[in-house]
């Protein structure tokens, strides 16, 4: 497998401050951007530009909250970051600094989009948006699970059922020891929500993914408070690759951390690979002594919608 290196939505609903000294987000004065810099651009580059703004405002929110170890994020699902309501920044640091960029930057775009008359973007994908995805609507992304290579695979499956801004929707189909349901992912590859039992991470991955870049956060199994992994990765390789007869933009984030399970606590090591234009999960690999993190899934087939 020959992978191309190179160099980097989802609603934060937060009202919160910071130990020590600390301002509000929505106190932070933007920095100075010019509306006339988006005046050749179209309505829907504007409106795209709006949501990667406010996503990379939510990565530097969510950034301070983690390092800070306050957990205090409440992470909401959709396309729109709503700035009162941003997570408490430090007044002074880079990422001050970066709100206040990303902030200003915001403020412009949406002028511009004023004096262009844009109509508002609406909640589903644009047909041109949905054709660039490596993945369609009705399709049926079948994965191969397994504990680990001395086991038997069970297959495992989603079928794509919505393309909205910021995220896609499945229908789990049900499986032995799951019932199924609904299961939504962020364009990042974070999982926003899963059926009960199901392995979920709401914030772990960050948007874009470039070579080497940092991460952290939870990986928990929807519907239990006590199983819980604290991981922290990093993305080891990007490029593109066909998996399953698709041409995906690959990352590689390798994980290290641990599995909490009420005072007890075991070492998990794995990786997670997804394509990067979508957040489409391709592989999963977790080890642990804990079995609820054992686990190997692969996407093996993409199966076409329905005929109408």
């Amino acid at each position: 497998m020959m992978l191309l290196h190179s160099s980097a939505i989802a609603t934060v609903l937060a009202l919160a401050t910071l130990a020590g000294c600390a301002t509000r987000a929505v106190d932070v004065a933007p920095a100075p951007a010019n509306p006339a810099d988006f005046v050749r651009w179209d309505c829907g580059r504007i409106a795209d530009e709006q949501d990667a703004v406010q996503q990379r405002a939510a990565d530097v929110a969510y950034a301070v909250d983690e390092r800070a170890g306050h957990n205090i994020l409440a992470l909401g699902v959709g396309v729109t970051v709503f700035w009162p309501a941003m997570l408490a920044m430090r007044p002074v640091g880079p990422e001050a600094q970066d709100l206040a960029r990303l902030k200003g930057r915001f403020e412009a775009l949406q002028t511009a989009s004023r004096q262009k008359n844009c109509v508002p973007q609406g909640h589903d994908l644009r047909p041109d948006q949905a054709a660039a995805l490596p993945v369609a609507l009705g399709e049926r992304l079948v994965y191969e699970d397994r504990a680990d290579a001395r086991h038997a695979a069970t297959e495992w499956v989603l079928r794509l059922t919505a393309l909205r801004r910021g995220e896609l929707e499945y229908q789990l189909e049900p499986t032995a020891g799951l019932a199924g349901g609904t299961w939504r992912q962020d364009r990042a590859g974070n999982i926003l929500a899963a059926p009960e039992g199901s392995l979920q991470w709401p914030r772990l991955l960050r948007a874009e993914m470039p070579l080497g870049q940092v991460t952290a956060g939870d990986m928990l199994v929807a519907g239990d408070p006590l199983s819980r992994a604290r991981l922290r990765g990093q993305v080891v390789a990007v490029g593109a690759q066909m998996v399953a007869g698709r041409r995906f933009d690959v990352a590689v984030v390798e994980l290290f951390g641990d599995v909490q399970r009420g005072e007890s606590f075991t070492r998990l090591v794995g990786a997670i690979v997804v394509d990067r234009a979508s957040g489409v999960l391709l592989r999963l690999d977790l080890r642990s002594a804990d079995a609820t993190f054992l686990l190997q899934r692969r996407l093996v087939r993409v199966e076409p919608a329905p005929a109408r």
